[in-house]
């Protein structure tokens, strides 16, 4: 083992500095981005698990690789184990692999940062939505688009915080002070919640919708943003554009509307790059 961990050392010693400095840089980034993605989500914990099961087997296979005494064995984690090992990794990491490739789905294929931040955004609120749905809790969510909704907001709760599934559930949570009001969306950000949306009036509203379609509704005859809505009492799930309330939806059919509805709308940091651009003008 010692003798192992003297050639490696001499063998890097070969190398050029910047070639391991940049080799570095770059598995660092690989792990950063994996366990970023992965946080939050079940994955999380699987990837602490595997990563000590790998440093153990990569530990053991070194001291086998040291003589003839467990050939067999090294055999069987080479020619077995391993394979097992890279299929297992796709089995259990499949939601994972498949919200990655949905993300790069949607977004174009030079895009950009901005392109994958709207695809986050959108499996974010669809993740929140399905479970709201499956589990029949009342939300109502604003995404605010070229009309600002400052107005309302002021009544609400300031958050300003990133866009998240657990923190959308956790906010529309029967019980929880804010889950009977709505939610304001910008961009990736959670602006506020506790919003009081105004009623919807007019003779065409059926009589049938409860407070949160009619507010759904009346926000969208005031501002041009897109406002999602999950009935308490069926779970369905609706949308509200234009003073039109579209009800019955699946996931994704609100996939559809949400690529394009957000496609119209700036994120974060392209607000703060126009702001720049128009003061240096």
């Amino acid at each position: 083992m010692i003798e192992r961990l003297s050639q490696l050392l001499l063998r890097l010693r070969t190398y050029d500095w910047w070639v391991i400095l940049i080799e570095m840089a770059v598995i660092w980034s690989v792990v950063y981005l994996i366990v970023r993605f992965l946080r939050g989500t079940r994955g999380a914990g699987v990837l602490k698990g595997l990563a000590f099961v790998l440093t153990i087997v990569v530990f053991a296979t070194s001291l086998m690789r040291g003589g003839e005494i467990f050939a067999r064995l090294n055999v069987l984690f080479e020619d077995f184990l391993a394979p097992v090992a890279i299929l297992a990794v796709f089995l259990i990491f499949q939601p994972e692999l498949r919200r990655a490739l949905t993300r790069l789905g949607e977004a174009r294929l030079f895009g950009g940062a901005q392109q994958l931040r709207r695809a986050r955004v959108i499996e974010e609120l669809l993740g929140a939505v399905e479970y709201l749905s499956k589990n029949k809790i009342g939300a109502l969510i604003a995404i605010e688009r070229k009309v600002g909704l400052g107005g309302i907001i002021e009544a609400g709760i300031r958050l300003d915080a990133e866009v998240s599934r657990e923190l959308l559930s956790t906010l529309f949570w029967p019980g929880s002070a804010l889950h009977d009001l709505g939610v304001v969306v910008r961009g990736d950000q959670i602006i506020a919640a506790g919003v009081q949306f105004p009623l919807a009036d007019g003779e065409g509203i059926s009589q049938e919708l409860g407070s949160r379609h009619r507010s759904a509704i009346g926000l969208s005859q005031e501002a041009d943003g897109l406002i999602l809505v999950v009935s308490e009492e069926t779970g369905i799930i609706s949308v509200a554009e234009h003073g039109a309330l579209t009800r019955g939806l699946d996931i994704e059919s609100l996939r559809t509307v949400l690529v394009r509805a957000l496609g119209q709308v700036k994120m974060q940091d392209e607000d703060q790059e126009d702001a720049r651009s128009a003061k240096s003008a």
